[in-house]
């Protein structure tokens, strides 16, 4: 049976890298966030196929998570995500791309504008962290996952503020995709206690994020219990570009919860004359 979560694979910065590629116009890269189990095509399933229809859209596993490699000896850190980013952009032959991230991606790409401004165009940050912000015990609770089904229902429960799209069945599936060999093992090492120093180490400075040009359009869920609204809150205080759009009803999987409006602002946005 074919593995949906599994596309093409890339070797960028010396890892070989799982991602999908859809549709032929201007490039986009999704980067997702950093929940057990998570891969790209999990994080952004609703939302490729109406995006692929308009852009170039590159959706990659992060090192460390989904179906790329997880080298012996890396040490998952900002600067080693955003190298493997960059070396996405090099090995697929893209100058500059738009930058769609969620979560733990959204601190990724904002680090990566700071880093590399010339690669990064358009930004999209959806529940992002990358700010400094009290650590939540949602976020504490997903960094601190160790497998078992209960413990997997118990955190959709806290990304989705609708329970509907909670079920056993997801759950399961989340559970599973957890436990696949190497996945429990990278992620335990990524995020160990205290956490707080892992929501700083994935921040960008004030200066720096005052300092952007881009393009921004923020997005998040009124009712995130993982990333806090104060966190998008304060990007729109600091960047000089931006609009930020909140969803009551909400949690941190907008583009899940809300797929639709999630797309209709993503593509409106992205589609504007430069």
């Amino acid at each position: 049976m074919t593995n949906v979560e599994i596309g093409k694979e890339i070797v960028a910065a010396g890892i070989k890298t799982n991602y999908h590629e859809l549709g032929t116009g201007e490039p986009v890269f999704l980067i997702h966030g950093s929940g057990p189990g998570v891969s790209a095509y999990a994080n952004w399933r609703l939302v490729l196929p109406t995006l692929g229809q308009l852009f170039r859209v590159i959706a990659p596993d992060m090192a460390g998570f989904g179906f790329t490699e997880r080298p012996k000896n890396y040490i998952y850190s900002k600067d080693n995500w955003v190298e493997h980013i960059i070396g996405m952009l090099d090995a697929l032959k893209i100058e500059r791309a738009d930058f769609i991230g969620n979560s733990f991606g959204g601190a990724l790409a904002i680090a990566t504008a700071v880093k590399h401004p010339d690669r990064i165009g358009r930004l999209v940050l959806m529940g992002a962290a990358g700010t400094h912000f009290e650590l939540t015990p949602g976020l504490d609770a997903v960094w601190g996952y160790t497998p078992s089904i209960e413990k997997m229902r118990n955190l959709l429960d806290i990304f989705a503020f609708d329970r509907s799209l909670v079920n056993d069945e997801l759950a399961k599936l989340r559970y599973e995709a957890s436990i696949r060999p190497g996945f429990q093992e990278s992620f335990g090492s990524m995020f160990p206690a205290p956490r707080q120093r892992w929501v700083d180490a994935l921040a960008s400075s004030d200066e720096q994020i005052r300092n952007l040009a881009n393009e921004v359009l923020l997005i998040h869920g009124r009712d995130d219990q993982v990333v806090p609204l104060s966190s998008s809150l304060r990007l729109f205080q600091l960047l000089e570009n931006v609009q930020l759009h909140s969803f009551a009803r909400c949690g941190h999987w907008v583009q899940i919860e809300a797929a639709n409006d999630f797309c209709r602002l993503v593509v409106d946005f992205l589609s504007k004359p430069h």
